[in-house]
């Protein structure tokens, strides 16, 4: 039961780091100019952006719960940082989707970008880029630098981690941008 859940979180995960590399090829072509298929996602999740940023921070929030309390994975101290940055936003996006408020969405950017900036240091511990800091050898038994689980050869709990962070961070910026030039557009039930 343990294993199945960890293989399903991980490929969420993996459903989520295609769904990244979507948003970025789809960011990278409206920056050269070509903004058909930005304008078809923006139709697509018009009115839905926080909804799909609650679900993904639900997830996050479970899965992180799951990891400490079920398959009792002690959290080191940056999986601690990581988590400061996560639970609020299951919090917060379900209340601004709930009101349909995306124009609060940009005050919640800072959450996911730090959260994404300490996943990315925890991956690099865990793999032996940069040196463990003291404090994360006291934190947990092991450190920062044990890897609780390693699905495909490269999921693990940070990946996991900065793999919600990123997704959150393109649904916070397609809530919060766009509202001037496309308020005509916007469908009666999604007020903004």
């Amino acid at each position: 039961m343990k294993h199945d859940t960890i293989v399903v979180l991980s490929v969420l995960g993996v459903v989520g780091q295609v769904l990244i590399a979507l948003m970025l090829l789809i960011g990278l072509l409206a920056l050269v100019g070509i903004r058909t298929p930005l304008d078809g996602v923006r139709r697509l999740l018009w009115g839905y952006e926080l909804w799909g940023g609650f679900v993904v921070a639900s997830i996050a929030t479970g899965g992180s719960l799951f990891f400490s309390l079920i398959a009792n994975y002690p959290p080191c101290e940056l999986c601690w940082y990581q988590r400061i940055s996560m639970y609020p936003l299951s919090i917060l996006l379900l209340i601004l989707a709930w009101h349909g408020d995306h124009r609060a969405a940009r005050y919640l950017l800072p959450l996911p970008v730090v959260g994404a900036g300490t996943s990315i240091y925890h991956l690099l511990i865990e793999n032996h880029v940069i040196k463990e800091p003291t404090q994360c050898v006291v934190s947990a038994p092991g450190g920062c630098a044990v890897k609780w689980i390693n699905e495909f050869g490269y999921i693990t709990i940070p990946t996991l981690a900065l793999t919600g962070f990123l997704l959150l961070i393109g649904f916070l910026v397609l809530a919060s941008t766009g509202e001037a030039e496309e308020t005509a557009t916007l469908p009666a039930h999604a007020e903004r």
